[in-house]
């Protein structure tokens, strides 16, 4: 006979675990703290030993003792086949929510293209786009699972490689004068679009070594309009304002459309950030969040 009255409680010590305070946890439980606290030393009382050591100071106040983290996995686990259980109860019609986080220009010019593929084969998950620019904290539950750029390690997720990216220069097709033909010189003498936003170990390249490696005679490296925003960039590649060094993932429907031009694309420069899938392994445990994440690992490159 299974005894499951004390599920309240391990439901307080996996949540005050992993949040590192009993304010984390009870805003995630939606009671009170003391609640929390109470039902964690109910539970403390009744295996004869303290569970979390308590300290006064750092961002995780509560952190579990060794026997407490031996057990949390079979308790999160066991949390979460319940959800399961319970969503199946609800029956088939039963929708399922996964909050996915992503760049805006990443979400407008890759992601959202591809969402009807999902939702046709998985029609029971709702999707809910957190877009943002910031790093969103997936450990602490902001997002369920998200598409990062970078070099791929970030702390507490599981980051799954995605495809690869790089620099490409590009401008609207207006700018394109009949008969002639596209060089390095005919760049120079465009609007040159910085993108400012740091990029820490990417080898992105700035317009001075683009035009270096691309055979200009003459390098202009400050000159032109300076942007501190990736998607602001590729705005204003869109609305002509000159010639930019972008991301070729985030411009690939407006290469498709024919509205932005790839220039001297025999001019390759990838970089060392990729794009990769990320999650807190909690997350990855719930099936609309496997789902979305098994899907978009085997979306073609």
């Amino acid at each position: 006979m299974r005894d499951l009255t004390r599920l309240k409680s391990l439901q307080a010590l996996e949540a005050s675990a992993r949040h590192g305070s009993f304010v984390g946890a009870a805003a995630e439980l939606d009671v009170t703290p003391p609640a929390v606290g109470q039902l964690v030393r109910s539970l403390e009382d009744w295996v004869g030993y303290p569970l979390l050591r308590r300290s006064r100071s750092g961002t995780e106040r509560l952190t579990p003792v060794d026997e407490a983290q031996y057990a949390l996995n079979d308790i999160a686990e066991g949390l979460d086949r319940l959800e399961t259980g319970l969503r199946k109860l609800r029956g088939r019609k039963a929708r399922s929510v996964v909050v996915v986080t992503a760049s805006q220009a990443l979400v407008a010019n890759w992601l959202l293209a591809r969402l009807d593929d999902f939702s046709t084969k998985h029609p029971t998950i709702d999707v809910r786009l957190d877009v943002s620019d910031r790093v969103i904290d997936l450990a602490q539950g902001e997002a369920d699972i998200g598409i990062r750029c970078g070099l791929g390690a970030w702390k507490g997720v599981k980051s799954t490689f995605l495809m690869s990216e790089e620099i490409i220069a590009v401008c609207h097709n207006l700018l394109l004068q009949a008969g002639r033909e596209v060089t390095a010189g005919w760049i120079v003498e465009q609007t040159l679009i910085h993108d400012g936003t740091p990029h820490p170990g990417g080898d992105f390249p700035t317009w001075a070594e683009w035009l270096a490696k691309s055979g200009a005679n003459q390098v202009p490296a400050e000159r032109g309009l300076k942007i501190n925003s990736t998607a602001a960039v590729i705005q204003a590649a869109v609305a002509a304002r000159g010639v930019a060094l972008v991301r070729k993932a985030l411009v690939a429907q407006e290469l498709d459309s024919g509205r932005l031009v790839h220039l001297l694309p025999d001019v390759r420069w990838p970089v060392k950030w990729a794009y990769y899938i990320v999650a807190a392994p909690k997350a990855l445990r719930r099936y609309e969040v496997a789902a979305f994440h098994d899907w978009l690992a085997s979306r073609p490159r």
